[in-house]
């Protein structure tokens, strides 16, 4: 049984959807920003440093929620920016250009954005179905 109240419950719900909502904006902002300044530096060091960001912020987003959707929703939010801003205009220019960088970034950031949403859903959707388990055993 749930013990809270209506309020206190429909609070704590508008806060899991604004964090969901950041989380997934976080993302966007990642791939967008990531699109602009993938080449900056040596090599295509910046792409992987927002590879890398990419990945930490599925991860640990995942852990602050406490929940799969707490790591997939800034890699979705990823893919929607970085798939868009990757696409050619009819005039012919792009964003991302064919560089290594690019590639970097693009192939890279998708691998990352991939693993640290697949992580956060085996993560806690194992911690949810050994929950359950226990639950149906009592």
């Amino acid at each position: 049984m749930n013990s809270q109240s209506p309020g206190t419950a429909r609070r704590q719900a508008l806060i899991s959807a604004g964090g969901y909502l950041m989380l997934f904006v976080l993302g966007l902002l990642i791939g967008m920003i990531g699109s602009f300044q993938y080449s900056r530096g040596p090599a295509s060091l910046a792409a992987i440093g927002f590879d890398l960001l990419i990945l930490a912020v599925c991860v640990l987003g995942s852990h602050g929620m406490r929940a799969p959707g707490g790591g997939m929703l800034p890699a979705v939010g990823w893919f929607i920016a970085a798939v868009v801003l990757s696409l050619g205009t009819p005039s012919g220019s792009v964003i991302i250009a064919d560089s290594a960088a690019g590639k970097w970034f693009l192939f890279g950031g998708a691998a990352c954005a991939a693993a640290g949403g697949v992580y956060s859903y085996a993560r806690w959707s194992r911690q949810g179905a050994a929950g359950r388990a226990g639950r149906r055993a009592r």
